[in-house]
């Protein structure tokens, strides 16, 4: 019933219904498939044969003559030579394949029985198939014939050809001349070759005569050159005894032509071979010839050579035939030639046989025509013998068809059609079987396809049968064909679907159905989703040398996972990946990576996305930015005296335009090999005018910018050098000068050597008084530098250069003005007076120095000044001096820097080129009182659970009478909060150290303190501690101190004694239970044990060094430096808290009244002070007997003798 179905809708489905069967084009081959399942006889098929034409070189080892068939049965090879059957296996020298019609042809003996035509014949019990003509050539080998020649004598002026006359040979043919020693005679407008290789000399003159004229044939087929016989040319010259007007002169006339000899000519050619007309004429002058066809343009592939002579049209066709003519002319006439031109074509097929399934009892026709010029003969055969020769009743010849009416099976046979004309032939062999079969399906059941939504699907199903078989296409094995215009039904079986949607998904049936039977397979379709690429690389402009990245993100059908592939094209080429180290390419989440980009990089990248079904692509450019390439092709032109016109052709810019060229010279005579700039012009410009110097040989060169970089330069073009010339300029730069009271120095910039212009270059030195009536003074001089002697001081005089060559002088100088010599100032600046603006500034004036007693320019005035005391103290002692320089007329300036409460003396000079004038009168003043500066010690010297004890040296400048200090606290933590700052005003200036009391245990403090005068206090120090958890009076009550932010002296150098860290500070000062673990016990006796050593050894060091004790000398000595402190761990401890520091201001006073010193800070700027990294002071313990300093408390003590 389905097949009933199927059969009815075979009208009206056309577009899914087809009738199948095969039908070749050349030889009907019964598929693999099919024989697998029956065996069909088959007609024999030539399968390979050797070409028309078959050389035999000598070169050569063997020559295969080739003729391959295949049939069922096997066929059987026989060969004809020149119409006569030949039997290969009847020659023992041929070698022979055994089921192959080939045999070889061993190069050894004499060929030439081999020459001929040969045919070969495959048959079997069906029919025969057979070759084309092959024709067999053995080329002799050729030769010029052996022969005197006379030597060719004309006169002078007359036309003469020499012959060559070439062996025959197998084409192409090529000729030279040449002489003996192999050099190529020369060619030109009056002489040249002809195509049939002869020399032809348009009019004689007399360097042609010579006696090797030699013309070679060259054979590169058979690898041959053969050498003629060398030829003689006698030229004869006009005789001596005619008038000088008539000898030597060569008689004009007009032309006429040399070849072709006739008025016209006829050429056929065959289409598709070059045209080559050639007219060469005689005649003096030598004629040139001219090309018209006539009627129409000459055919736009048509070309000249030969000077001229020669017209080549190639690969001619119909259109190029017709009339064409060559005119030779000259100033006397013209001739010409007409060439009727007819293109001719061998046989081409029109309808070429084809192969043929059919089935019996069906008439079949075979229709074979061919085309060509003339009009090609068609031979028919059939099994490879004439038609008239195998005669059968059911076959009808019509005009170009055969018909075979009601074919039986026996009617299978090979039918041979050949087309032949004077130019070739064809041939073509139809193998015509005539059988019945069922239909047979050759694609395999169950194929699985896939297909993306929205494109297109082919699903196939090949069918072998006869008679051909109806297809039909149906889906989930409904009875209905698939419908509709997305469905389409090809001949060969196969279902195209356009559009696929989801809904084609499924299994889908063919049917094939013949009168012999019916066969069907399934076949499964898969819709999935499209590749898209949903990030596109994007056009990429990248720097030569850098790496190039191009992303490419796309989205496939997730079935595909392990199917999906995305590669990178360049210029439609695969980019490998190979990953090795010297791989500039890398590939990573669909990041292509270029490494190192040169420009071959540049280019198009295609980004492909590829599952098995589809894909998607995406293109992108690469440019390569670089610097330009070199300019080439630099040429001279418009040559003048200092100019010249430099062109050239740009060098690639690389993508980048050319924003500017660079010009540069180089010269030959004083810095040759060294390049500089002469000129830039817009990259627009590729020509510019250089403007020169003369008497330089210059060679020039160019190179190009753009916004990458400067590109390499050019080659540098040929020298030009310019004639000499007088200077273009004068020196410049002229500087007058007196270094001596009487001379003038006068220098100016020399003339670089390209600008001399020429040799022999001086300048000539001309000067005079500007303020008096004079005539010039002229010196010639080679140097750049002239001194002008006993001249009045600094008097204005005017100066010119001018520069001279042996060509003459330079252009009219400018005139320059200046002085002569300096002499030093001759008075000092009166009415000094100093006003003082603060402590520290003074404003000095005075009244200027008379122009008249500068006796120079002037340069300024300076101010000196140094201090003569402190007003602190009586004692005068004179400090460095200091000066600083006011340039331009003045008469008041601002000395600054100086110090407070001090005692000064100052005085002013003026100066000049030559140096300083004279110093005025010193003017004494005194500064006022400042603020002090900063305490240089400033330490806590005991810490208790509510105390602190404090000690601070003075300032070592108090910048006036000190009146106390100002000591300011408060608590502060680890954070950013603080307590209220408390004050201390301390009024009594020789204080020293100070006890802060009621201070909260186990807290942070921060002391602040600053010396004070009657102006004011001066800058803070500043002193961090952390009170005790309980009071102690040894040296293991220790605390945590901290260096806070300000500025600070450094703290001193630790002694040997073992100093609880910070962190076990920490913990005895917040946990009060600390105290009675026994690990906190242990580790306070250790420390009251080394205390106990270090007081011993202080014991002993005190017998040793002195005789007072070691209390005494503490008391004396209240040095906290030297009490071994850490300012990163703890504080230092007094042995009696309560009682003050014995170095009282008191006893100070006494000592230095003893000592008539200044002041006891100058003493301790004298000694050997030294300073830690972090600016704290480092003092001695036990040193120098003879002096002893405390700068902490400012107490000086005499050592007892």
């Amino acid at each position: 019933m389905r097949l009933q179905k199927s059969l009815g809708l075979v009208a009206v489905l056309g577009v899914i219904t087809c009738i199948c069967a095969f039908h070749t084009t050349a030889a009907m081959d019964i598929p693999l498939e099919v024989l697998g399942h029956v065996n069909i006889e088959q007609l024999p098929t030539i399968t390979a044969q050797s070409p028309s034409s078959l050389i035999a070189f000598p070169f050569d080892e063997s020559f295969p003559v080739t003729c391959e068939a295949k049939g069922n049965p096997d066929p059987e090879f026989r060969w004809t030579k020149n119409g006569q059957e030949f039997d290969p296996f009847l020659d023992p020298r041929l070698m022979k394949e055994e089921n192959s019609g080939t045999f070889v042809i061993p190069n050894n003996g004499n060929l030439t029985e081999y020459q001929g035509i040969y045919r070969c014949y495959a048959s079997n019990k069906l029919g025969t198939a057979i070759s084309k003509e092959i024709e067999f050539i053995v080329p002799n080998v050729p030769k010029f014939p052996k022969e005197t020649l006379d030597p060719v004598v004309v006169e002078e002026g007359q036309p003469f050809i020499l012959e060559c006359n070439p062996p025959k040979g197998i084409p192409p043919l090529q000729i030279y001349w040449m002489t003996i020693n192999l050099q190529h005679i020369e060619q030109d407008d009056r002489v040249s070759m002809g195509l049939n290789g002869d020399l032809y000399f348009s009019h004689a003159v007399e360097k042609d005569s010579r006696r090797d004229y030699c013309c070679f044939a060259a054979f590169p087929r058979i690898r041959t050159i053969v050498q003629k016989t060398a030829m003689s040319v006698i030229v004869k010259t006009k005789t001596s005894d005619m008038s000088p007007e008539t000898a030597n002169a060569i008689l004009q006339r007009r032309p006429s032509l040399l070849t072709p000899s006739s008025a016209k000519s006829e050429t056929q050619m065959v289409k598709g071979e070059d045209l080559k007309l050639e007219c060469i004429a005689q005649g003096f002058p030598t004629p040139q010839i001219e090309w018209v066809k006539i009627g129409q343009r000459l055919p736009i592939k048509a070309r000249l050579e030969n000077h001229g002579k020669l017209l080549i049209v190639p690969r001619v066709e119909q259109e190029d035939s017709g009339k064409y003519m060559c005119k030779a002319k000259n100033a006397l006439g013209e001739t010409v030639h007409y060439f009727t031109v007819t293109v001719e074509e061998p046989p081409e097929w029109v309808f070429e046989p084809e192969s043929q399934l059919s089935m019996i009892g069906s008439d079949v026709p075979i229709k074979c025509s061919a085309t060509g010029t003339p009009q090609p003969t068609i031979t028919w055969r059939v099994n490879g013998r004439p038609l008239q020769e195998a005669p059968a009743a059911n076959r009808k010849v019509l005009d170009d068809t055969i018909v075979l009416h009601n074919a039986k099976a026996s009617d299978s046979a090979v039918y041979q059609c050949e087309a032949s004309n004077k130019h070739g032939t064809i041939l073509s062999n139809a193998n015509i079987m005539v059988m019945n079969l069922p239909p047979m399906i050759l694609t395999t059941a169950m194929e699985e396809y896939s297909a993306v939504e929205g494109k297109g699907v082919m699903m196939h199903c090949k069918v072998f049968s006869s008679p051909p078989s109806i297809i039909t296409w149906s889906k989930e094995d409904s009875s209905e064909s698939v419908e509709g215009p997305r469905f389409t039904v090809h001949d060969n079986g196969s279902l195209e679907i356009y559009g696929v949607e989801k809904d084609d998904s499924g299994q889908y049936t063919c049917l094939a159905k013949n009168i012999e039977g019916t066969s069907a397979i399934d076949a499964m379709l898969y819709v999935k989703d499209p590749t898209r690429i949903a990030v596109p690389p994007e056009d990429l402009r990248i720097l030569i040398g850098t790496t190039a990245q191009l992303s490419c993100l796309a989205e496939y059908d997730k079935s595909f996972s392990n199917d999906f592939e995305l590669l990178w094209e360049k210029d439609d080429m695969e980019i490998a990946l190979n990953y090795t180290e010297n791989s500039r390419y890398f590939v990573e989440d669909g990041i292509l990576q270029i490494i190192n980009v040169s420009h071959r990089d540049q280019g198009v990248y295609t980004c492909v996305a590829r599952t098995p079904v589809d894909q998607d692509v995406a293109s992108v450019l690469l440019m390569v930015l670089d610097v330009p390439d070199a300019p080439e092709y630099l040429v001279l032109s418009e040559h003048k005296s200092k100019s010249v016109k430099l062109k050239w052709i740009p060098g690639d810019d690389h993508n980048s335009s050319t924003t500017e060229f660079i010009i540069e010279y180089e010269e030959s005579q004083w810095e040759p090999g060294n390049w500089k700039e002469l000129l830039r012009v817009p990259g627009n410009h590729n020509s510019a005018v250089l403007k020169l110097h003369g008497h330089v040989d210059y060679r020039f060169r160019v190179s190009g910018v753009n916004t990458v970089g400067r590109g390499p330069s050019s080659e540098p073009t040929e020298r030009y050098k310019t004639p000499p010339a007088a200077p273009d300029k004068n020196p410049e730069n002229i500087k007058i000068e007196g270094h001596l009271p009487h001379e003038m120095d006068i220098n100016w910039e020399p003339l670089l050597p390209i600008e001399h212009n020429g040799p022999g270059l001086e300048y000539k030195v001309s000067y005079r008084r500007q303020d008096m009536e004079e005539d010039w003074k002229e010196h010639t001089v080679k140097r750049h530098s002239f001194v002008v002697k006993n001249t009045p001081t600094f008097v204005p005089y005017e100066i010119k250069i001018q520069a001279r060559n042996h060509q003459g002088w330079g252009p009219e100088p400018k005139i320059a003005t200046g002085y002569s010599g300096e002499d030093f100032p001759s008075a000092a600046p009166d009415d000094v007076a100093v006003e003082v603006m603060n402590s520290s500034v003074v404003k000095v004036s005075w009244t200027r120095v008379h122009k008249d007693k500068l006796h120079g320019h002037l340069g300024g005035y300076r101010i000196s000044w140094w201090r003569l005391r402190s007003l602190v103290d009586s004692k005068k002692s004179h400090g460095d001096k200091h000066t600083l320089t006011f340039p331009g007329d003045r008469n008041h300036a601002t000395v600054p820097g100086l110090t407070p409460f001090s005692e000064y003396s100052l005085i002013v000079m003026t100066f000049n080129g030559r140096g300083n004038g004279p110093g005025s009168h010193p003017v004494n003043f005194k500064t006022p009182e400042g603020v002090p500066e900063k305490n240089p010690v400033f330490r806590v010297t005991d810490v208790q659970k509510h105390t602190v004890s404090l000690v601070w040296a003075p300032p070592l400048e108090p910048n006036g009478i000190l009146t106390g200090y100002l000591l300011e606290y408060q608590h502060i933590n680890d954070t950013e909060e603080v307590g209220p700052l408390q004050t201390v005003d301390i009024s009594n200036p020789d204080t020293t150290k100070w006890i802060l009391r009621d201070l909260d245990p186990v807290s942070k403090y921060k002391f602040y303190l600053r010396s004070c005068t009657t102006v004011g206090c001066g800058p803070v120090v500043s002193e961090e501690c952390t009170t005790t958890l309980e009071t102690t009076s040894t040296l293991a009550s220790t605390v945590h101190l901290s260096k806070s932010a300000s500025p600070s002296p450094p703290s001193p150098p630790k002694p040997p004694v073992t100093n609880p860290t910070r962190s076990t500070i920490g913990l005895a000062s917040i946990h009060g239970g600390i105290s009675t673990q026994g690990w906190f016990i242990g580790l306070m006796c250790a420390i009251a044990l080394l205390t106990l050593i270090v007081l011993i050894a202080c014991f002993v060091n005190r017998n040793k060094g002195g005789k007072y004790s070691v209390k005494e000398k503490e008391d004396l000595h209240p040095d906290v430096e030297s009490q071994g402190m850490n300012d990163d761990t703890f504080c230092e401890y007094s042995d009696n808290d309560e009682k003050p520091l014995n170095g009282s201001q008191h006893s100070l006073s006494r000592e230095i009244k003893a000592q008539d010193s200044g002041d006891s800070l100058v003493d301790y700027g004298d000694e050997d002070v030294q300073f830690n990294e972090d600016g704290s002071f480092i003092g001695e313990y036990a040193g120098r007997k003879e002096k002893r300093v405390s700068t902490e408390i400012k107490a000086t003590v005499q050592t007892p003798a």
